[in-house]
């Protein structure tokens, strides 16, 4: 999201009231990205990238509490004939268990998600 809009880490809004941290899921999906590029020229700033936000940005584990959500909020979505895809709900596990919002572009996957407060990113 930030390396598309050619946005740096110092961007993301970082404050006593609201941390922000990244879903361990997040970030195997942010190093996948660097594996997917089709250049050296794509690659290597990309990884950069990456590698400065994951140094910055604390990483939320997944363990057992945040499995135990995951295992609800599926069965949930489930039963109310929904799904959000397997990643999108391991990071939405994630932040309820930390207590964190989900800051994102895809509004309609995460909107669905009880308790889970969820935000757009400043243009």
């Amino acid at each position: 999201m930030l390396e598309r809009r050619g946005m740096s880490v110092r961007s993301l809004p970082n404050d006593d009231e609201m941390p922000v941290a990244l879903a361990s899921i997040t970030a195997s999906e942010l190093i996948t990205g660097i594996y997917r590029a089709d250049t050296p020229e794509r690659r290597i700033p990309r990884e950069a990238f990456v590698e400065r936000l994951l140094a910055t940005i604390p990483i939320l584990p997944f363990d057992l509490p945040e499995a135990r959500l995951y295992a609800q909020l599926t069965e949930a979505l489930r039963a109310r004939g929904l799904s959000i895809g397997a990643h999108d709900s391991l990071i939405a596990a994630t932040a309820l268990a930390s207590g964190y919002e989900r800051l994102t572009d895809t509004l309609r996957h995460f909107e669905q998600i009880e308790g889970l407060n969820v935000r757009r990113p400043l243009p």
